[in-house]
């Protein structure tokens, strides 16, 4: 025992960190919304399927081949049309604009919290055009947790698939972001919009 704690105490000596840093952890964003981020130096991250791996369908019912997104961050977010939240659709339509030569936006319509996307997908294509003037992607209606969720989210909250988060949406509008490689490495909680610090500091990340 001691000379595996001496081997602990000596690896984390050599590259510059506390053994307990070395474990993925949640934080609390500014405004007091759940930050879970993920540790890049992981080697559960190795091996794992990518993003880049899924394809999906849009809202017109055509093939979406995730891997078109390489060198992106991509942030993947679950919406509704009836919900407290839904008003973001304006503040992610803005950053949208200001950032899509870099980072894409992909909406995904979910009627499994409160049947607040009840619409089809005509609805909410109008809805979204109509009410925000949304041009980011939206794909079709699709489950986001439990057993019949569908292929991406079950990637995207099941960390043996990809290497350290197992966060199901608890709401509408929580979003996933994905680095430029295709790399799960944040979770955000409903209430975090573009502005929230935490999650600037993440897509400035390299």
């Amino acid at each position: 025992m001691k000379n595996i704690c001496l081997l602990t105490a000596l690896t984390a000596l050599i590259f510059g960190c506390n053994p307990k840093e070395m474990r993925h952890r949640p934080t609390e964003s500014s405004s007091g919304n759940a930050v879970f981020v993920s540790n890049k130096t992981n080697k559960n991250m190795e091996n794992k399927k990518s993003f880049y791996d899924f394809s999906i369908k849009t809202l017109e019912g055509q093939d979406l081949v995730l891997s078109q997104f390489k060198g992106k961050k991509v942030v993947v977010m679950n919406v509704a049309s009836a919900c407290g939240y839904t008003p973001q659709y304006a503040d992610w339509q803005k950053f949208y604009e200001a950032n899509k030569e870099k980072i894409v936006v992909i909406g995904v319509p979910c009627n499994q919290f409160g049947g607040q996307e009840s619409g089809t997908a005509t609805e909410i294509k109008s809805f979204c055009q109509k009410n925000y003037g949304v041009t980011f992607q939206i794909s079709e209606k699709m489950e986001v947790k439990g057993k019949n969720k569908s292929p991406l989210f079950a990637w995207l909250t099941d960390k043996a698939e990809n290497g350290w988060n197992e966060k199901e949406p608890s709401w509408n509008f929580c979003k996933y972001l994905i680095n430029e490689q295709g790399e799960l490495t944040d979770f955000y909680a409903s209430g975090i919009k573009p502005d929230n610090a935490d999650f600037l500091k993440a897509i400035a990340k390299k």
